[in-house]
């Protein structure tokens, strides 16, 4: 039975249109399959999505009632609850994550995006500041008009959702860039959220890569850009960007994730192991350091491999696979590269380092997941973004040295730590250069808690209240209600 090959175009002005003669494939990064031949956004394509969400802006969306925008929200949550089964084999199918990764976690937490921004609407307000006698100064939030989105593709609809909900809900309209590699998510979110009463235009999406990318950022008429992806790609939009604009860029990272020799091993294990592992290790906070204290080392490393040696690889769409697909055969050399870039600096191989053969699906690109120790801080491994299932592994004496080695990158996302002593977590949270810091968990998010980094690893912050003012410009107003006395008046 021959299968069927999507074709899709932008979703532009409430409607997805016909596919372009300039199109990409997408493909199964488990079965290698073309899935969907996607047009290929250029300058013109974003100039229609920019007019598109500039006439929603000023005709509906900016106008509309805060609360109802809340309640639009809202209804977005609730069909993406009742769409779990479509957003998560669409991301499984795009993107190569387990299914029980999309369906359940994946979509909840979209759901909870949508659900936590509806309710802030109404609540972006300013301030009343003190002044002298007769003058009344305030400031009030204002949306930027039109936002400039772009995604990378590692989890896609959490991506996406990210940018639009508080986006929309602070009243801009959005222009967002998919992700080339996996751009399904974007599209089914795009036509759910016009299906459920939001405006024609508010929500608008361009497939595409660079030459899409790059017509984005520099449109005059898109005051505020927001970006997730590489710090390299990062600082080339804050570099040749045209004109004077607001950036909330989420950039990469080379998370710490320390063990300390009074922490309970078997937790640091299970947390070590999902940090590094999840998603094949394609996650901007992943653990790709684990620095474990010497006199420990052993039994830790130990511990580890037994488990490690027990993940369950394969078929994305089956339920019980626990790690599934590298997203292209571009990232599957990358991560190759790194492991032999390791070893010829002189780390040591201590499990993986190869691409796997799935049965059935022998086109399918998936790595072992990888262990590399006599890893010193100076060497490539320790101090680059891998972006695959790679955990470079290196020791410390005492909290001084772990606090150095943990800080020692350009980067400064996240850091994790595992110890028993509550003195220890608060003291060495103060210290490190990082925006999030976790102790004796990993990867615990919530629309209500701010994600931003340090460093190289971004400017801004996602999610949380503080999102909202990412979104919003902020206006001083001053009002005297009393004579005038102007300096240059006679007496």
């Amino acid at each position: 039975m021959e299968k069927r090959i999507e074709r899709r175009g932008h979703f532009i002005d409430g409607q997805e249109e016909e596919m372009k003669d300039e199109y990409f494939i997408s493909y199964n990064p488990a079965t290698g399959e073309e899935i969907a031949f996607v047009s290929q956004g250029d300058k013109e394509d974003v100039t229609r999505a920019v007019r598109s969400a500039q006439r929603a802006y000023e005709k509906t969306w900016k106008k509309m009632d805060p609360s109802e925008r809340g309640k639009i929200l809202k209804r977005i949550a609730h069909r993406i609850r009742q769409e779990s089964e479509s957003f998560g084999l669409t991301d499984t199918r795009d993107a190569g994550r387990p299914i029980t990764h999309t369906t359940n976690g994946d979509v909840e937490a979209v759901a909870r995006l949508f659900d936590f921004y509806s309710a802030l609407p109404e609540y972006a307000r300013g301030s009343t500041i003190p002044t002298p006698s007769n003058l009344l100064n305030y400031t009030k939030r204002e949306p930027y008009g039109v936002v400039g989105a772009i995604v990378p593709w590692n989890y896609p609809m959490i991506n996406v959702a990210t940018k639009v909900a508080p986006v929309i809900a602070c009243g801009n309209t959005i222009v967002l860039k998919s992700a080339e590699q996996a751009p399904l998510a974007a599209l089914l979110l795009a036509r759910i959220a016009v299906e459920e009463g939001l405006p024609n235009g508010v929500f608008n999406v361009i497939n595409g890569e660079a030459e899409a990318g790059k017509a984005l950022v520099n449109h005059r008429d898109v005051h505020k850009i927001t970006f997730t992806g590489s710090s390299k790609v990062g600082q080339h939009i804050l570099n040749n960007s045209n004109g004077i604009k607001s950036f909330t860029l989420e950039l990469g990272g080379k998370t710490a994730n320390l063990v300390f020799e009074d922490a309970n091993l078997d937790e640091a294990v299970e947390g070590t192991m999902f940090t590094i592992f999840n998603n094949q290790g394609q996650t901007c906070t992943a653990g790709t350091r684990l620095l474990v204290h010497e006199d420990i080392a052993e039994a830790f490393l130990e511990k580890l491999i037994s488990k490690v040696g027990k993940l369950r690889i394969g078929d994305p769409l089956n339920p019980t696979t626990q790690i599934g697909a590298v997203i292209s055969a571009k990232q599957l050399e990358r991560i190759r590269h790194y492991i032999e870039v390791g070893k010829n600096e002189g780390a040591t191989l201590l499990i993986g380092g190869k691409q796997m053969e799935v049965e059935g699906l022998e086109k399918g690109l998936f790595m072992e997941p990888t262990i590399l120790t006599n890893v010193s801080s100076d060497m490539r491994i320790a101090n680059e973004e891998i972006f695959g299932p790679v955990l470079s592994v290196l020791t410390f004496k005492n909290e001084e040295e772990a606090v150095r080695i943990a800080n020692g990158t350009d980067f400064g996302l996240a850091t994790t730590l595992w110890t028993r002593d509550l003195g220890k977590a608060h003291r060495l949270a103060e210290k490190f250069e990082s925006g999030i810091v976790w102790v004796n968990t990993v990867h615990t998010l919530t629309p209500g808690s701010a994600y931003g980094g340090y460093k190289n690893s971004g400017v801004g912050v996602e999610e949380g209240i503080e999102a909202m003012e990412q979104y919003m410009k902020l206006k001083s107003i001053w009002i005297n209600y009393g004579p005038y006395k102007g300096p240059f008046q006679e007496n």
